[in-house]
């Protein structure tokens, strides 16, 4: 196990092997050296989604590897068996492995971008505040921070730009100009 933390924290530091090859090989020579009596298969499923993260694949916490695993596990254990039987010999060739471990991601990132995607078609979740104002942008056609703080005076102008925000980072509406000049119209296709 030393010698393979080693080698996985060289390669990451190195950058000359993709950061997903490592970290299917790590799998795959975590699973073949099987250092505890149970559950390696389990941890083996949580360090490919912590190394996932500390590699700036944030996708994974929306997604579930474990969960993936499991519906697919005849594949998982086929592929994992296949280069298993000539562990540690000339013949040992991981080709089936990293094959399926890396359709796995790219099957649970499609999966992904597919919810985001209807998501995105449902332009997003807005609480009963946000729809509020999306309403009072669109009557208006163009609006202030300040117009929003006359319009609902109950609300803190803090949460207006916080909603103003995410109104935009959902491309509910559109910013012209900067700081206290900017005005705030309704994207055309959320009307």
């Amino acid at each position: 196990m030393f010698e393979l933390i080693e080698w996985t924290n060289r390669q990451w530091h190195e950058k000359t092997i993709h950061p997903l090859i490592v970290l299917s090989v790590f799998i795959y020579e975590f699973l073949g050296i099987h250092p505890f009596q149970d559950g390696n298969g389990r941890l083996s499923r949580l360090l490919t989604t912590l190394f996932l993260l500390k590699q700036g694949y944030e996708f994974i916490q929306y997604i579930s590897f474990e969960n993936y695993i499991e519906n697919h596990k005849k594949a998982y254990y086929d592929a994992l068996m296949t280069a298993q039987r000539k562990r540690i010999t000339q013949e040992d060739i991981i080709d089936k492995w990293l094959l399926f471990f890396l359709e796995s991601l790219k099957t649970l990132t499609e999966k992904l971008d597919k919810k985001y995607y209807v998501f995105k078609q449902k332009g997003g979740y807005l609480n009963e505040r946000q729809k509020a104002i999306k309403e009072f942008i669109i009557e208006q056609k163009t609006i202030k921070v300040g117009d929003l703080s006359v319009a609902f005076p109950d609300i803190s102008p803090n949460t207006l730009k916080k909603d103003l925000q995410y109104l935009r980072n959902e491309q509910i509406v559109s910013t012209v100009g900067q700081g206290r000049g900017t005005v705030y119209v309704i994207n055309q296709q959320t009307e």
